[in-house]
């Protein structure tokens, strides 16, 4: 996969060298490239954001760095060769105002060939720019939450990172993906390690108890129960076809008939 970073901090993108995704850079599994906004500017002081039409606080950044970096990171026709189809782009803003960002949508861009990330500033990014590449390029505006932070850089880490874990070669131990929050709807059941009684505290004892069947039906009821109390808006998204007997038990316990 290929990810390519625009942002006036690509300072802030050096997490990227590090852990899993550093590793998978050296191996070639992810072509990470971070492009500094700025250098798409054509002003001495290489001004990227401009006052507001219509009034009000804060700055919008101005149109044409952003379409001049956009063009050269992604252009309209990458590969001369008609012969050959080069990937589309898929273009992720991160922005207070998009679509929130799950695990299926992570899934859905762990499938992509080419991700760009705009990470805008300020009051965000001339809405033109959006339109302007949109007949060349896939574009999901994205945000992580109900919150406003100071930049999409930080919004962009969490992306890639949510997506690189999940690229063929990327974790070593690939069935870790499967039994996790969100991946089936519910939050993961709490887990636990060495030593067995810790400060007073001891391990479920049925973690210990080397019966797998019953440790899967224990982790499925802590799913259920923890999604329950903590989550319960997830519930309602889970396919009444797939919940057993001792699912709905569970349920029950703790939300009642």
């Amino acid at each position: 996969m290929r990810i390519d970073l625009v942002t006036i901090f690509p300072d802030y993108f050096s997490p990227l060298s590090l852990s899993l995704i550093g590793k998978a850079r050296e191996r070639g599994v992810l072509d990470l490239r971070v492009h500094d906004l700025r250098a798409w500017t054509t002003d001495p002081h290489r001004t990227v954001d401009d006052t507001p039409y219509g009034g009000g606080p804060g700055m919008v950044m101005k149109p044409e760095p952003w379409a001049l970096a956009l063009d050269a990171v992604a252009p309209a026709d990458p590969d001369p060769d008609p012969d050959r189809s080069a990937p589309r782009p898929r273009l992720v803003v991160p922005t207070p105002g998009g679509r929130p960002f799950s695990q299926r949508l992570a899934l859905e861009y762990a499938g992509a060939p080419w991700l760009v990330f705009a990470c805008g500033r300020y009051e965000g990014i001339d809405a033109r720019v959006i339109d302007e590449v949109g007949g060349r390029m896939d574009v999901d505006e994205v945000s992580l939450g109900d919150y406003v932070l100071a930049g999409g850089e930080a919004a962009a880490l969490v992306i890639i990172e949510a997506v690189a874990r999940l690229l063929p070669g990327v974790i070593g131990n690939a069935e870790s993906l499967v039994e996790e929050s969100h991946v089936a709807g519910l939050l993961e059941a709490p887990a636990y390690t060495k030593p067995a009684v810790w400060r007073g505290r001891a391990a479920p004892e049925i973690l210990l108890s080397g019966n797998h069947a019953a440790i899967a039906r224990w982790r499925r009821d802590e799913a259920l129960r923890r999604t329950a109390e903590r989550r319960p808006d997830l519930l309602a998204h889970l396919e009444a076809g797939r919940l057993d007997d001792r699912d709905r038990q569970v349920l029950a316990e703790i939300l009642g008939p």
